[in-house]
């Protein structure tokens, strides 16, 4: 017999979704045979879609050895911090993720990911406990290219990591700033709106107008623009996977050292100048214009990144 007390990183969610989350090996029609005959809610049987409360009381009759065969074998594994802090608070920590590190984990890196990271340095400091929020863990709300620097947002427990992603969804409540440094002049605001698809095979998207493709939405303002180069600060108004890269490429704009949508000989460039080789883009100002509970102290924050050091260094060279 196993007890579970519900904590308010589990509660407001229906009894079967959290049994899938505690026993993430098990099927579903493991998952759904327990609650019919082995689960209890505060000592009485209830149906799969129970939402559960902070405090109840979840007694699953197994043994331990069987619970044990359905749980992850894996524990969380942190690598050394190598991301800066911009605000953090009971809620909320905001993170500066460096130049090389993947946001999530993939079938080639899993372990060393600015997640896990976050995940290791809030465990450190006490604010998240694994074994006691089994079925929760703090995750980002944003992902930014392995290459492109700057500001993440990671919810620290259940509610805020709910509301921080409705706030993305619905866009109007946190703006995202970017800067990044383009080939050629660019002397007004541009407002592109095009289609999206994914082009699998080369891991690229292809920005065109088709009716089929996802809506991207990009606002591209120029801070200074000297010879064949200009500083924009990009506004990201839907999040597509290489959004403003392939957006700017196709306005004509191609962000220096981006290997993928970018202009060769410029590359080579600065490849051969600055020993850029990767795309100059970097995540550095997050406004929140409104915010849901419980996060009503964010209201009207502005969260800033500065440049990296390499990165401030090509922009003072190109411009000053």
């Amino acid at each position: 017999m196993i007890k579970v007390k519900i904590t308010a990183n589990e509660e407001k969610q229906r009894l079967d979704r959290f049994l899938k989350k505690y026993f993430k090996n098990a099927p579903l029609s493991y998952i759904y045979k327990l609650v019919r005959k082995n689960v209890k809610v505060n000592g009485r049987r209830v149906p799969e879609n129970t939402i559960l409360k902070l405090g109840d009381e979840v007694t699953i009759y197994i043994s331990k050895e069987e619970a044990d065969s359905f749980m992850p074998k894996n524990s969380i594994k942190s690598s050394k911090r190598q991301f800066g802090i911009a605000y953090e608070d009971d809620n909320i920590i905001i993170v500066e993720k460096p130049y090389g590190l993947l946001t999530h984990g993939t079938s080639e890196e899993k372990r060393n990911t600015l997640t896990n990271q976050v995940i290791g340095y809030l465990i450190e400091t006490q604010a998240y406990n694994p074994k006691k929020d089994i079925t929760f863990a703090p995750s980002p709300v944003n992902r930014l290219d392995r290459n492109t620097t700057g500001l993440v947002m990671f919810g620290k427990n259940y509610a805020s990591l709910k509301s921080l992603n409705k706030m993305m969804r619905e866009r109007e409540h946190i703006k995202k700033y970017y800067l990044t440094i383009v080939s050629g002049e660019v002397n007004r605001e541009l407002k592109l709106t095009d289609r999206m698809t994914k082009d699998i095979e080369n891991n690229k998207i292809v920005v065109n107008r088709d009716i089929s493709g996802k809506l991207m939405e990009t606002i591209a303002r120029p801070l200074v623009s000297k010879g064949e180069y200009t500083l924009l600060e990009v506004e990201l108004i839907t999040g597509r996977t290489h959004q403003i890269r392939a957006h700017l490429a196709k306005a004509g704009y191609p962000i220096i050292g981006d290997a993928k949508y970018g202009d060769p000989h410029v590359n080579n460039r600065m490849r051969k100048q600055f020993a850029l080789t990767t795309q100059f883009l970097h995540s550095y100002r997050l406004y929140f214009n409104d915010s849901l509970t419980p996060l009503e102290n964010m209201k009207g924050k502005e969260i800033i990144s500065s440049l990296p050091k390499k990165l401030k260094s090509i922009e003072d060279s190109l411009f000053n």
